[in-house]
């Protein structure tokens, strides 16, 4: 499988364990009964990696909270349209874990003041519609990006406009950091800052959200053009929003 082992998985440098909540999410209800599923995606193959860095706190800040978190290795992946009907391991890989996944967390360098063609490609690789699965749609999203120079916030920008495009819910909160190089240590860990922080805070917001959207993430992606273009004919006694309305109505 192409997925990145996660060194040091459960290891905290930079953490301040007294004020953490280990459960984000824990007064929120959660029918699935199964830990989150996020997919985390970097946009830069370099074997420095600062967004592969920034990816793996952000996956063992999610492992902590209870969350499953694979990271996908694009190392192989090819050029959108390359292979002759996507028909190659790795595209197939990536479409296969984004289907499992409710989550999923995005993080590109910025590259002349925009993604890298890398985060690109795994986006373009997601079809809106396959067979008549969805992989993106209603599935949350948390956005990443780290920068060589300044603090800069056109990735995650682009990044939000993508996870629109895709149909996914995008929270509020995201991570921007600045002189990547600097955040880093030898060993690829993050040094104690207010980006790290920030990290943080983004993956207890993105397990919040997946928790409490995930039980409903086919209604939210409902839509009448779509059942218009299927032929789908809505039972007025399965309509549960015309039935509350009613009942309103009647009690009003």
């Amino acid at each position: 499988m192409r997925l990145r082992d996660l060194p040091d998985p459960a290891t905290f440098p930079a953490l301040k364990p007294e004020h953490l909540m280990l459960r984000p999410a824990g007064n929120l209800p959660d029918p699935p009964g199964h830990p989150p599923r996020i997919l985390l995606l970097y946009g830069s193959l370099r074997e420095r990696s600062f967004s592969r860095f920034a990816t793996e706190e952000a996956a063992r800040l999610l492992t902590l909270f209870g969350a499953e978190a694979r990271i996908f290795d694009p190392s192989d992946l090819p050029l959108p349209d390359q292979v002759k009907g996507d028909d190659h391991p790795a595209v197939r890989e990536l479409r296969e874990l984004s289907i499992w996944s409710e989550g999923q967390v995005w993080c590109s360098p910025e590259r002349h003041g925009q993604i890298t063609g890398l985060m690109k490609a795994q986006i373009d690789h997601l079809p809106l519609e396959m067979g008549g699965i969805r992989p993106t749609q209603g599935r949350t999203l948390a956005v990443m990006q780290v920068s060589g120079g300044s603090q800069s916030f056109n990735a995650v920008n682009t990044l939000r406009l993508l996870g629109r495009w895709m149909r996914m819910v995008t929270i509020p909160n995201q991570s921007s950091i600045a002189m990547a190089y600097k955040e880093f240590d030898e060993a690829g860990r993050m040094r104690p800052s207010s980006y790290y922080d920030r990290i943080v805070d983004v993956m207890e917001e993105l397990v919040r959200f997946t928790i409490l959207l995930r039980p409903h993430a086919a209604a939210l992606v409902e839509r009448y053009s779509e059942r218009k273009q299927k032929q789908i004919v809505v039972d007025p006694a399965a309509d549960l929003s015309a039935i509350a309305t009613a009942h309103q109505h009647r009690t009003v």
